[in-house]
């Protein structure tokens, strides 16, 4: 006697529905007389028809022994892999995300040669169509009782939805809970992941907040909250709330970092903390962020692209290298490598301008060559990549034009300040650092190769471009 499954026969296929992002999968089953044999999920095969990577981490049975029996409509704050090991169900789903799809609904009937993949806030509801019915499903978070207090629940009757149940509801075997769910009308839709922003008072975390001044989905957290030399500081942070963590923090004093106290600080958040990151983000399948700097790269002439080797030439350089190793082991990340950064607050063209503006002529160094990147710029590039879903990876980001040296960028400035650009005294790097003691050396050339980033649809502005409109602003007083 046959025992296999009426739909048999099938290739592996997907279907997609009314609702963004749920998929329903058609399953090979393959039967004989002794019964039936199927690859219920399949990583592999099921990333390269356009399942997500979700990361399940617990599998979860429901058996049913009678027909009727019925559950939902609950969305969870997890993704869900849905397939049946013996029987049929009648499923229903309702979007109670936020967004433009809020209340779309779609059922399909499942027997073991469908499966269907369920994103996080969609409400989710099966009937038991056949006596010892086994509802098995995938979940990527752990269940938890904090976890239930994000629940969203939906009332199975609800008439707007208006599931067509193949058992009627009065015949149906409910929980009381279920049957109190509230209308779609009284639903507070699931707000999606959030975006984490560490570093939120430096230059690149002010940048960030100015340009997602209108998105209400990011946290931002200054050391105060989460100091990265403080490992502790990231435990009780419910990560599964967030989708995305961009790491705007670091240890930035490059001569400082020479010393005792610098050098174990500048290993912390530089290189320990970004690993502890590229840890949490695997775990939790987190986008993660991460900032580096033009100072890995050696004193080797030419423009630097991302295969070139890391040849970091000081502490801050060599925790900066270690960070962006770290990092790069977590699977959805992003390590947006910069240079020169201008951002708010004291930096160098400020004080540059300060200078003209007080009659003095100051000597810049004129045989480091690269280019600037201000901070709003930064703040475009990462939101880009994160907007556009480009592929993840390593990314140089600076702004666009040709390298220039130090002095040369001071000459602007002060010419962008009515002053003489003359006033600017060339220097030697070896000259200008001759007289101090405690410094960290710096690469020669900084000027990174921009073609991977323009591949993905992005623009640099020109270097003086911005410069021009970033001094026009600053205070002349």
């Amino acid at each position: 006697m046959t025992t296999e499954p009426m739909q048999t026969g099938k290739q592996l296929a997907v279907r997609e529905t009314p609702i963004p992002g749920f998929l329903v999968f058609d399953l090979p089953v393959h039967g004989d007389n002794r019964g039936w044999f199927k690859e219920n999920w399949q990583r592999e095969k099921q990333l390269a028809l356009g399942l997500p990577d979700f990361g399940p981490v617990q599998n979860n049975i429901s058996f049913n022994a009678a027909p009727g029996v019925t559950r939902g409509i609950h969305a969870e704050p997890w993704d869900k892999y849905i397939s049946v090991a013996s029987g049929r169900v009648f499923g229903a789903w309702v979007d109670l995300r936020e967004g433009p799809s809020f209340g779309a609904t779609f059922s399909i009937e499942i027997d073991p040669s469908i499966a269907v993949f369920v994103p996080r806030g969609v409400g989710n509801a099966f009937q038991a169509l056949e006596v010892d019915t086994a509802y098995s499903y995938l979940v990527n978070d752990h269940w938890s009782a904090e976890a239930q207090g994000e629940y969203t629940f939906l009332n199975l009757a609800d008439p707007t939805a208006a599931i067509a149940w193949p058992i009627p509801l009065d015949e149906a075997e409910l929980s009381d809970k279920d049957r109190a769910h509230p209308m779609l009308a009284d639903v507070t839709p699931m707000p999606p992941r959030r975006t984490l922003v560490l570093g939120a008072n430096g230059q690149l975390g002010v940048a960030l907040r100015a340009h997602w001044a209108d998105r209400h989905d990011v946290d931002y957290a200054g050391r105060d909250r989460v100091d990265l030399a403080r490992p502790e500081s990231l435990d009780g942070i419910r990560w599964s709330a967030y989708d995305t963590i961009v790491n705007a923090a670091g240890y930035t004093a490059v001569d400082a970092a020479e010393t005792e106290d610098g050098r174990r600080d500048a290993w912390a958040v530089n290189a320990s903390g970004p690993a502890r990151l590229a840890s949490i983000a695997a775990e939790h399948g987190l986008t993660l962020v991460h900032v580096s700097s033009d100072y890995v790269f050696d004193d080797r002439a030419g423009e630097r692209d991302e295969q070139d080797a890391l040849g970091p030439l000081g502490v801050y350089a060599q925790t900066k290298a270690a960070g962006d190793l770290a990092v790069a082991a977590a699977p959805r990340h992003y390590i947006v490598r910069t240079s020169w950064v201008v951002g708010e607050g004291t930096n160098f063209v400020s004080t540059m301008a300060s200078l003209a503006r007080r009659g003095v002529a100051p000597q810049v160094v004129d045989d480091q060559v690269g280019r600037l990147t201000f901070a709003s710029e930064l703040a475009r590039a990462i939101d880009h990549l994160l907007r556009t879903r480009a592929p993840h990876g390593l990314y140089n980001v600076s702004n666009g034009g040709e390298p220039v040296s130090w002095a040369a960028i001071a000459r602007r400035v002060f010419e962008l300040t009515g002053n003489d650009g003359a006033s600017v005294s060339p220097v030697s790097t070896e000259a200008y650092f001759a007289s101090k003691t405690g410094i960290a050396p710096r690469p020669r050339h900084s000027a990174m190769r921009l073609a991977k980033l323009e591949s993905t649809g992005f623009q640099p502005r020109d270097q003086f471009a911005m410069l021009e409109e970033y001094v026009r602003a600053l205070p002349t007083a």
